[in-house]
């Protein structure tokens, strides 16, 4: 259905343009991960991007959603705020933070709209953050290349400051001198030539920019050349060759090892100052390339390529508190090249499960799952999940949620996953510790279904509750709270409000043990006080005959305490 045009830039039409541009990058997608051959030929550009811009898309649906249906809409700071936080809290790979910072460039400008009630902005205030966007994007790389998407997002903002009109006028601008840029790249980056390909990362940018463009005007923009079947887009300048894929990219890759590229990739998540960054870069610049480093306010993305993953991660925690780390070895085993070799063969069964806090993920990758970390109030996106899934690399997988809301993301993961010849079975959990009554009797020699019945009816059998502390005043099923009170859910309803956090804990254990059990889990969070579960092991001890305990440590996970009766 056609878009309404849009004469001002507001919160709507950031939700808008999210929604388009997740839509033009996911039909895009193995198009742009077929070209992807700078700065490492790993095929997976296009996949980064989308999953970027699913969390962006994700952060403003919330903002959206929190105001209900109601006659009041976010403001477009709210949104715009929104977007830049999922982005950067999402990013992935080298293109992916980039599109973070570009994002974040740009919500920087519209957070400050001052045209008519300050709840939108006009074309004069869209150039002004494409501007912003392309500067701030160039400044957060350690060492810009020409070529690749820096030099499309500075195209995109030059064209878009010639432009005068309204946002749709100043939209089509950008897009069109992207597109110019992006079809100039092979002239500028001789690996790019030698593929015959454009830059993969300003490819994906010209479909966000072709989104922005339907958001203003309502009118569906011409694609960049789609890539032939099986082959990648070709160039149409004269420094390329005229034979598409002249140079395949298992020989760029083996190019790359001959040169010295450096083996890993590693990304975190980092809490830290602005001075401690500051240091960071240089260090981390030290130590390997691609260096991109973006975000503010206390919360940064790091991406960097090097060969000593360990003394990246370091550098980090010398600077702050790093999380979500991702390290990936660009060994023969993990870039995906084209071909060359056989396939690595797939495993019969896998499960795989989204676990709250880093100690969790630990338990449950012991166990031989694979963890997709859910930071509080950082859910994972079901791009994330399919990406879990297909890294989990198993015919059958078993997919636990472990949280009800995350229910239906869940379920759209395992139906992508399914398009792509993957068996999946979604096991309905609302916790992590019915998570892992269910990973207890999994085993990979049953039938699958079978192995699926055993699971799901374990997970069913166990109750679960979580103590943690009221955020603000509000109505609950066990009455009203006040922030800073403590509150024992029982399977996901409030059910006691105390002052303390032990003895809130032994009356939801109290409670929970009245309907018997014979095993009692308990998931301790970081800030839960030291002695609560050595008070809970020792009511359990005295007061339940036969009922034993087992304690995690949880990490940061959100709740103060999980606890599962089974």
């Amino acid at each position: 259905m056609a878009q309404v045009p849009q004469t001002f830039f507001d919160a709507l039409a950031v939700r808008t343009w999210c929604g388009l541009a997740l839509g033009a990058l996911g039909r895009a997608r193995e198009e742009i991960d077929a070209i992807n051959v700078y700065p490492v030929a790993d095929g997976d550009t296009g996949t980064n991007l989308y999953l970027t811009l699913e969390s962006a898309a994700t952060a403003v649906e919330a903002v959206f959603a929190g105001y209900g249906t109601g006659a009041q809409e976010p403001s477009l700071a709210d949104a715009v705020h929104a977007m830049a936080h999922g982005a950067l809290i999402g990013a992935r790979g080298n293109s992916g933070t980039i599109l973070a910072q570009l994002l974040r460039g740009m919500a920087q400008v519209l957070a400050e709209a001052e045209a008519g009630d300050g709840s939108r902005i006009d074309g004069v205030g869209l150039r002004l953050a494409l501007r912003q966007a392309a500067d701030s994007a160039r400044e957060a790389v350690a060492h810009p290349v020409e070529g690749t998407v820096l030099t499309v997002a500075s195209a995109a903002a030059d064209a878009a400051e010639g432009a005068e009109g309204d946002c749709g006028t100043v939209a089509r601008a950008a897009y069109e001198g992207a597109r110019a840029a992006l079809a100039a790249t092979p002239g500028q980056l001789a690996v790019l030539a030698r593929a015959g390909v454009v830059d993969a990362g300003g490819r994906g940018l010209v479909a966000v920019l072709g989104a922005l463009v339907e958001a203003c005007t309502g009118e569906v923009v011409r694609e960049a050349p789609k890539a032939a079947e099986g082959v990648p887009v070709s160039v149409a300048v004269s420094e390329a060759p005229a034979r598409v894929g002249a140079v395949s990219e298992a020989d760029l890759c083996a190019e790359g090892a001959e040169d010295g590229g450096p083996a890993y990739e590693v990304i975190y998540l980092l809490e830290a100052g602005d001075e401690a960054v500051a240091r960071l870069r240089e260090r981390l610049d030290t130590l390997g390339d691609s260096l991109v480093v973006v975000g503010g306010d206390g919360l940064w993305n790091v991406h960097v390529h090097v060969d000593d993953a360990g003394a990246a991660v370091e550098a980090g925690v010398e600077a702050g508190r790093p999380y979500r780390i991702r390290i990936t070895h660009f060994g023969l085993g993990d870039v995906h090249t084209g071909g060359e070799r056989p396939p690595r063969e797939r495993a019969q069964r896998a499960v795989v499960a989204v676990v709250p806090g880093e100690g969790l993920a630990g338990l449950y990758t012991e166990a031989g799952a694979t963890a997709v970390l859910a930071r509080p109030g950082e859910p994972p996106a079901s791009g994330e999940l399919v990406q879990a899934v297909r890294r989990a690399h198993a015919r059958e997988v078993v997919l636990l949620p472990n949280d009800a809301e995350l229910r239906h993301t869940a379920a759209a993961a395992a139906e992508q996953a399914r398009t792509e010849g993957i068996r999946v079975a979604l096991i309905p959990t609302r916790s992590a510790v019915q998570g892992i009554a269910a990973l207890a009797v999994h085993e990979p020699e049953r039938r699958f279904d079978e192995d699926v019945v055993q699971m799901t009816s374990a997970a069913g059998a166990t109750r679960y509750a979580e103590v943690v502390v009221a955020e603000r005043q509000s109505w609950t099923t066990a009455g009203i709270c006040q922030a800073g009170d403590v509150l024992g859910l029982i399977d996901g309803d409030v059910a006691v409000i105390g002052p303390d956090v032990t003895a809130t804990a032994e009356t939801v254990l109290d409670r929970m043990l009245q309907a018997g059990g014979e095993l009692v889990t308990l998931v301790v969070g970081d800030e839960a006080p030291e002695s609560v579960a050595d008070r809970l092991e020792a009511r359990v001890r005295e007061s339940y005959l036969a009922v034993d305990t087992v304690v995690y440590r949880g990490g940061r996970q959100g709740a103060l305490l999980l606890i599962g009766v089974e």
